[in-house]
């Protein structure tokens, strides 16, 4: 309370013009119309300003809820995208008759700089997560499910020396397996492309048809270049990838709930066929 009087007693002079001031600004604005209208038009754009810099605050904010209602909506897209075959209608969509089935995550951990990467998301079983799912994001494919906990999952990034994917180049049939050399983040290499295929730079490369994890045609890349191997009897292919692999945050999980079916079947094949 001192420190109040002092300070007072200090800036009196101050004050006292400040309050002068204020007592003359109103007596002039009431007895002017026109100082009234410039008054209250410039104190309408203060406050103007005022709630729309709240409103950018506020909606700044709300944006991780927006950011989900839109994975929602995406999930429930791809899922039609993906079953679209089916010629299925809305309402039928969390059927276990469905091929694919879709649920959304977030990444918590990425590495892309190790022979051996691994992505870490927030889902695991008791979200219904199991190893060999396929993993994907907006922009196309990201890995597949390795291993899980009860409430989080390892996915084996496509920047794995051990990845193996099914892949194809779009609007044909010529299929080939992607691998990564382990030399760029953004790079991966399509293999087993005979000779006899025409290519193009620029060409894009989509997910395969011969996979029981990944639904056919998810985006993977862009022919960058391209040359034979030693034989001479099929290309080597660097494939430049839609997703930036160092700046991942939401993935879509997908499930094929026939792939248990088809296995067992193409084991008990194998069996008889011995």
């Amino acid at each position: 309370m001192q420190q109040i009087i002092n300070f007072i007693i200090r800036y009196k002079n101050f004050l006292l013009y400040v309050f002068l001031m204020m007592v003359s600004l109103g007596f002039t604005i009431q007895s002017h119309s026109y100082h009234q209208s410039r008054f209250f038009n410039s104190s309408n754009w203060l406050t103007g300003n005022i709630l729309d810099t709240s409103n950018d605050v506020s909606s700044y904010f709300g944006l991780d809820k927006e950011n989900e209602k839109l994975m929602q909506e995406n999930e429930y897209l791809r899922k039609l995208l993906f079953n679209k075959e089916e010629r299925i209608d809305s309402t039928a969509l969390d059927s276990v008759f469905l091929t694919y089935t879709i649920s959304t995550g977030k990444v918590i951990k990425n590495s892309f700089a190790d022979p051996r990467n691994y992505i870490t998301i927030d889902k695991g079983r008791n979200d219904s997560v199991e190893p060999d799912m396929g993993v994907i994001t907006s922009k196309g494919i990201l890995g597949i499910i390795e291993n899980t906990s009860n409430n989080f999952a390892t996915v084996q990034s496509i920047l794995n020396e051990k990845s193996n994917i099914n892949a194809k180049i779009k609007n044909t049939d010529h299929f080939g397996s992607l691998v990564w050399d382990m030399k760029r983040f953004n790079v991966v290499q399509l293999v087993d492309i005979p000779r006899l295929v025409p290519l193009t730079i620029g060409d894009t490369i989509v997910t395969g048809g011969m996979s029981s994890i990944f639904p056919e045609n998810i985006p993977i890349g862009t022919i960058r270049k391209f040359d034979l191997n030693t034989s001479k009897s099929f290309y080597n292919i660097d494939v430049a990838l839609f997703n930036d692999m160092t700046n991942i945050k939401n993935v879509y999980i997908i499930k094929n709930n026939y792939r248990k079916e088809i296995l067992e079947l193409e084991k008990q094949t194998e069996t008889n066929g011995q």
